[in-house]
């Protein structure tokens, strides 16, 4: 099986075009894919800022929740 080299250039025409496809023929998956990336940003934010605090209790959650 033979490598297949592609420069920076064509790469991004060809990504753009992919893209553009994307958001004409698909738009939904384009929503859901922006949706899903902002959740994994806000869960980092999240995860980053619990490893700064400090432990509470299990039931404290618990009862946060309620």
């Amino acid at each position: 099986m033979s490598a297949v080299v592609i420069d920076d250039q064509t790469l991004r025409g060809l990504l753009k075009e992919a893209l553009i496809e994307v958001m004409q023929e698909r738009p939904e998956l384009l929503t859901a894919m922006l949706a899903e990336a902002m959740e994994e940003v806000g869960l980092a934010e999240a995860i980053r800022q619990g490893s700064q605090t400090g432990s509470v209790a299990k039931s404290t959650v618990l009862k946060a929740l309620e």
